[in-house]
């Protein structure tokens, strides 16, 4: 049986380097062919090179990655696939930040048992790290918009004709594609920025 040799990097955001993953594998004369990488966020194993790499897995094929978040930040998954892999299609894996985390060592009962735990304290910790990510990106956005600060696309702001437009509109003079054409709104932006005129004009 002909074993080979795989990689599997992740980084969560497409304007993210996984050069230092890379470098890692090329240290270890992995193929480029062999070398998978994902960039995605870490919180489901829903990934197109990751299911790619699977499908492609066969047993005593061999896995690396860098370090365990890695592989994902989702906890019970990391465990799940950690199974499937290397239970379910009999292939190894080796984290190399973790070499404890290498399931080519410690094939006795003792080993099995002391890397379970290493794998799932990681993983928990992993999983933490990702919820406290998430916390702290949500209590930001509260925080900005209790200032003020307003969040996404920039607000279009109506033109010095506006009122004008909404007069001859109101009265049909024009049509609505008309006032469109002459804002330079889209359909949406314009009904907004109309409610907005009729509520300033009702506090007036």
């Amino acid at each position: 049986m002909f074993i080979k040799t795989y990689a599997y990097c992740r980084v969560s955001a497409a304007d993210q380097h996984e050069d230092r993953q890379l470098d890692a594998m090329a240290e270890l004369n992995i193929p480029q062919s062999q070398i998978f990488v994902d960039k995605q966020s870490g919180k489901d194993f829903n990934r197109i090179k990751w299911q790619e790499l699977v499908r492609k897995l066969r047993p005593g094929d061999l896995l690396y990655v860098k370090s365990i978040d890695r592989l994902g930040r989702n906890y019970e998954e990391i465990l799940n696939w950690w199974r499937i892999l290397t239970k379910g299609k009999g292939v190894d894996i080796a984290v190399i930040d973790m070499p404890i985390l290498d399931t080519r060592n410690g094939k006795d009962l003792m080993g099995t048992f002391l890397s379970d735990i290493v794998l799932q304290i990681l993983s928990f910790v992993a999983q933490n790290e990702r919820e406290a990510i998430c916390k702290r990106q949500a209590e930001g956005i509260a925080a900005a918009k209790a200032r003020g600060v307003h969040l996404g696309r920039p607000i279009k702001k109506p033109p010095e004709n506006f009122g004008e437009v909404v007069r001859l509109l109101e009265r049909k003079k024009i049509t609505l594609s008309s006032a469109l054409k002459q804002t330079g709104l889209k359909q949406a932006t314009f009904y907004n920025r109309l409610r907005e005129y009729r509520r300033g004009n009702k506090r007036n």
